[in-house]
């Protein structure tokens, strides 16, 4: 039987992955209110090397996060499949309702996720679902693992992982 080759990671975080954004959990019932975090994306690929002894290129694999990072900058996350609150869109504008707490949000401030709730750990899993598929267009067929981690604040990061 033939040994499987090492397993090596690489990863890329902070600097230039980082985006602001608004959004209200719910937990329990109950529904924090509106804030926000200053975001930092961790991505983390495991695999083995190709034949010129790399996982992936650092530079593609930041671009690729600062890409899904750009898109989340300034805007309010929306959990578009929440089972706690209430969502309508307009045409111009998307209607959170909540108890007796209505929001009305103009359309070109929010990003509706297809999320349940906007968690680090749904909204990690988000990214992971976008960047392994920019992995595989890319023909990163050495990649067996991606991981990626989203920090709400230092000390405190939700993550998802992902066999490819």
């Amino acid at each position: 039987m033939k040994p499987m080759p090492p397993i090596r990671r690489i990863t890329v975080e902070r600097n230039r992955l980082r985006f602001a954004a608004a959004h209200m959990a719910t937990f329990r019932g109950a529904c924090e209110p509106l804030h926000g975090h200053n975001y930092d994306i961790i991505v983390e690929a495991e695999g083995e090397l190709t034949s010129d002894s790399w996982i992936f290129d650092f530079g593609e694999l930041k671009r690729a996060a600062k890409v899904i990072a750009d898109e989340l900058d300034h805007k309010f996350m929306l959990q578009r499949h929440s089972r706690i609150l209430e969502v309508t869109e307009t045409e111009s504008s998307w209607n959170v309702r909540f108890g007796d707490r209505d929001y009305v949000f103009p359309r070109q401030d929010v990003i509706a996720l297809p999320i349940d709730n906007t968690t680090a750990e749904r909204i990690s899993e988000w990214v992971s679902g976008r960047l392994a598929a920019v992995l595989r267009e890319l023909g990163a067929t050495n990649i067996r693992k991606l991981s990626v981690g989203i920090e709400e604040m230092p000390g405190q990061t939700g993550w998802y992982t992902v066999e490819l």
